[in-house]
This record gives C-alpha cells, sequence and structure tokens, in this order.
C-alpha cells in the first residue's frame, strides 16, 4: 500500500512565501506512485489541506487527520518545509512527536537549539568549532555601544537570534548605526546577536543522512553583489553561487568533515545547511539552518544536483529515513 504523506508548508514567520514555494518543488518532485501526497497549508490563522482543485479542507488538529469525500485520511510522514516558526524551531514537531507522527526533521529539541543562533554557538564551540567574537542582547535591555564595538569591532553584523532568510539583519560600519540596526532585528525577534565581521570566502554545504549514511553534498561559494548574504542576495538574484566552491582540494575535505561533525554533535536528522567563512585558511561556523530552502533559486537543490542526486531521489531518501526511525 502506498504511504500517505503531507507535505506542510507556510508557517507563522516573514518566511511563510518562501516555504510554500519550497513545499510546492516537493510536491511536483516527490514520487507519487510510490507515496500520496498532500498539501497542507499551516498558517496562523489556519491548517488545511489543499486538494486538487486548490480547494482548502480543514485539518483535525486532535490527529492530524483529515476528512475527504467522507473518508478519514490519516499520514504516514510528515515533510516539513515550514522555514522558520514553527517547522525549523521545533514546535510542530513537538506536536507530532506527542501524537506519534513521523517526520523529515530532526527531533523538536534538535530544531530547537539549532534555531536558536546563541545557543548553537554556545554548543559548538565546547566542540573547538571556531566562531565570530559574539555580543548579545535582550530587547529591553540597555544599549552600551561603546561597549558593543569595543568587543566585536567595526564593521560587525546585527542579527534576530530566532529568524531565517536573513530578514532583519544589518552590517554596522559606523557607531551611529548600531541603535537602528538593533532596532530593525527587534521588529524579527526579542534577542540580538551581534557578530565582528569575518572577511573571507563565504561558502555553505549541505549535509543529510542519505541512503543510511551521513554525507555533506558539494559546498557553494558565495558571492554576492550586496554588503552580506541577504535575502535579496538569496532570493531576488543579487548574488553569485558558485558549486562546486572555488577551494582547494584541503580545504573542501577540511570543510566536509567539519560539517559533518558539526551535524553529528548537534545530533541532526534530515536536511541541514550550515554556513563557513573561511579566513586565513581557517572555518568559520556561521549558523545552521535545518529546513534549508527547498526552491528552483535554493542550494541544496543547486548541491544535490552537482552530486547526481535528482530532486525525486533526494526527497524519496528523505521520506524513507523518516520512516525508518
Amino acid at each position: 500500500m502506498k504511504k500517505n504523506i503531507a507535505i506542510i508548508m507556510g508557517g507563522y514567520s516573514s518566511e511563510f512565501e518562501i516555504s510554500l514555494k519550497s513545499g510546492e518543488v516537493v510536491y511536483n518532485n516527490i514520487l507519487k506512485e510510490i507515496y500520496n501526497v498532500y498539501r497542507v497549508h499551516i498558517l496562523k490563522e489556519k491548517w488545511v489541506l489543499i486538494d486538487d482543485f486548490n480547494e482548502e479542507i480543514q485539518i483535525n488538529k486532535h490527529d492530524f487527520s483529515v476528512e475527504i469525500n467522507g473518508t478519514n485520511i490519516t499520514f504516514d510522514c510528515v515533510f516539513n518545509a515550514i522555514h522558520g516558526n514553527p517547522g525549523e524551531d521545533g514546535t510542530i514537531l513537538a506536536y507530532f512527536d506527542l501524537i506519534g507522527l513521523k517526520h523529515t526533521s530532526a527531533p523538536f529539541y534538535q530544531m530547537a537549539l539549532t534555531f536558536n543562533k546563541r545557543d548553537t554557538l554556545s554548543v559548538v564551540k565546547q566542540y573547538g568549532v571556531k566562531t565570530a567574537i559574539s555580543y548579545y542582547l535582550n530587547k529591553g535591555e540597555t544599549i552600551n555601544v561603546e561597549e558593543i564595538i569595543e568587543k566585536v569591532g567595526l564593521p560587525c553584523f546585527v542579527k534576530p537570534n530566532n529568524a531565517g532568510s536573513s530578514f532583519g539583519i544589518s552590517k554596522v560600519k559606523q557607531a551611529n548605526e548600531m541603535v537602528t540596526a538593533i532596532e530593525k532585528a527587534y521588529k524579527e525577534d526579542t534577542q540580538i546577536l551581534i557578530e565582528s565581521f569575518l572577511d573571507g570566502i563565504e561558502v555553505t554545504v549541505g549535509v543529510l543522512e542519505y541512503e543510511n549514511k551521513i554525507i555533506a553534498l558539494p559546498m557553494t561559494e558565495i558571492v554576492t553583489e550586496n554588503e552580506f548574504f541577504d535575502y535579496e542576495a538569496k532570493y531576488l538574484g543579487k548574488s553569485e553561487e558558485i558549486t562546486p566552491a572555488r577551494i582547494s582540494n584541503e580545504m573542501h575535505d577540511k570543510i566536509e568533515k567539519l560539517a559533518i561533525f558539526v551535524y553529528k554533535i548537534l545530533n541532526m536528522k534530515g536536511f541541514t545547511r550550515t554556513e563557513y567563512i573561511i579566513v586565513n585558511n581557517e572555518p568559520y561556523f556561521l549558523e545552521m539552518n535545518t529546513v534549508p530552502g527547498l526552491t528552483d533559486a535554493s542550494i541544496i537543490p543547486q548541491q544535490a544536483a552537482a552530486a547526481g542526486i535528482s530532486l525525486p531521489a533526494l526527497f524519496d531518501n528523505a521520506v524513507k529515513m523518516a520512516l525508518k526511525y
């Protein structure tokens, strides 16, 4: 019998439109001869299944079932394509755990940990992984610009702690820009991460469990027209993404081993995409995305293609790996 697979997309954050696109890519490429595939929009105001006629059918939140033409449908697995809250921060995954429903992401605690940039940095530092110098702020705390600059220097980056797709991030070059940048970040989150600027080559590498083995995909070098890899650079063509990255074989091997090591120490499962900056032949860990974009413009599909893995094979593997646990 075919397994019933729900692709959840949307979410409650600024990234919901990107998530809807990612979810559609998954829906269009997943093997429908093997699976019964359903699109489910998870939005603040409603959880609904979108049928073949684009009609909405309410999801029963008690057990994540849905009634279609008088038949009650339950799911064998959920394919998580929600960037941000509640998919990437672990919230909805805790709910699936409670009702015993398998999904394609890591356990909810690992997702919550890695969604919190500050907490992730605290963990990886303990394992000797190099990171930027950082300063933390919570909303309502006194903003001491002089103290911040003394610690992280200029230029620096001001980031929301719990947000993706580069929303709310600013590159601060002068002291008088700091408060405005912090206020911008607070629009996305109540916690702020301020990091020193690392001047080097930026690469991003996908790591996942593929055919029962943890692998790193060919890494991508990011060359952006903008000040940094922001929303425009990621999704509006303002960057050049070069796969495989133009780095030495030795550096490639070093980052590949590091990326797999970080995946393991954080107890990850499913897709991840981790960003590094190479400074003086040393890779510095920036952050990990646990529901990376899967749109036509996204990096994971590019890296999979470079590895000779088609999207149907990639998504089929994600479901198989989820079902085995």
